[in-house]
């Protein structure tokens, strides 16, 4: 049987992660530093082994001196037992088996210890992917894959619970960013290291009219009161536990004690067959 082939280029993806250290754009790992770090100081426990996963040590390590760094390879590397908190910090949205990360990571968890995974999430740059779309469409009558596909928040908190982990939770903030022109996002974007690096992208340059028409199409359709751009960025927090016996458990059913009706001082109205 053949394999499956991987969505990403794992190697495309490291150039282009290199290339961004030399003048990075780090705004959008601030925003999930900090909500993490509020996330954790919410929580009534202490962690003496934290790992952190993240292609960017240089942005994470500084925050946590004594935490574990190690990259997001398709294959972490993590010892079974053995982490209290782990987290999974702006990588999740490259991987090639996004379920899978989640498992190692929990499997490297002792019992009671948190899973705490940032990523980008499904409405990120959707304006650059329309205005990609549709010039791409008008000009040569066809579509190729730009902007790497990205989980939903519903369809990513659903991995929380494939992945074994308890009291799983999943939320998302989405930032609007503004930018003078398309090619300021594109600078950023190549900043950032997060640029095309999907298996199946076009491996030669975009034609100038296919990026001329798009930036039309941005300005004319995302253009803000003062003629800026606007550019979404959505960041989907996901949290997880490694099931222990110390964790609250759900009611078997059919256990309860006292009728709803009785506890709202209502009464109840059987429904008809």
């Amino acid at each position: 049987m053949s394999e499956t082939p991987a969505l990403f280029d794992r190697l495309a993806l490291a150039k282009h992660r290199n290339r961004a250290r030399f003048n990075p754009a780090v705004f959008l790992h601030e925003e999930a530093l900090a909500d993490v770090q509020d996330r954790i100081a919410l929580v009534n426990k202490s962690f003496t082994a934290p790992t952190i996963v993240t292609p960017f040590p240089e942005i994470w390590q500084p925050h946590w001196q004594t935490a574990r760094i190690v990259p997001d390879d398709d294959i972490l590397d993590l010892t079974e037992n053995t982490h209290d908190l782990i987290v999974h910090a702006m990588a999740l949205h490259w991987a090639n088996d996004p379920v899978g990360q989640l498992i190692q990571c929990r499997r490297a968890l002792k019992p009671d210890g948190l899973l705490l995974v940032v990523a980008l999430g499904g409405q990120t740059l959707h304006e650059l992917r329309a205005a990609l779309g549709q010039a791409e469409i008008e000009v040569t009558g066809g579509l190729s894959p730009r902007i790497s596909p990205m989980g939903e928040i519903r369809d990513l908190g659903a991995l929380l619970q494939r992945a074994g982990l308890a009291l799983p939770v999943a939320d998302s903030a989405v930032l609007k960013t503004s930018y003078a022109t398309p090619l300021h996002l594109m600078h950023d974007l190549r900043a950032m290291g997060e640029t095309n690096a999907l298996s199946t992208r076009i491996r030669m340059s975009t034609r100038r009219s296919v990026i001329q028409r798009a930036m039309e199409l941005y300005a004319d359709s995302y253009a803000d009161e003062t003629g800026r751009i606007i550019a979404t960025f959505e960041l989907i927090t996901l949290t997880g536990w490694a099931p222990d016996s110390s964790q609250p458990q759900p009611l078997r059913p059919g256990s309860a004690a006292q009728r709803l009706a009785d506890v709202l001082n209502t009464v109840e109205t059987p429904l008809k067959d």
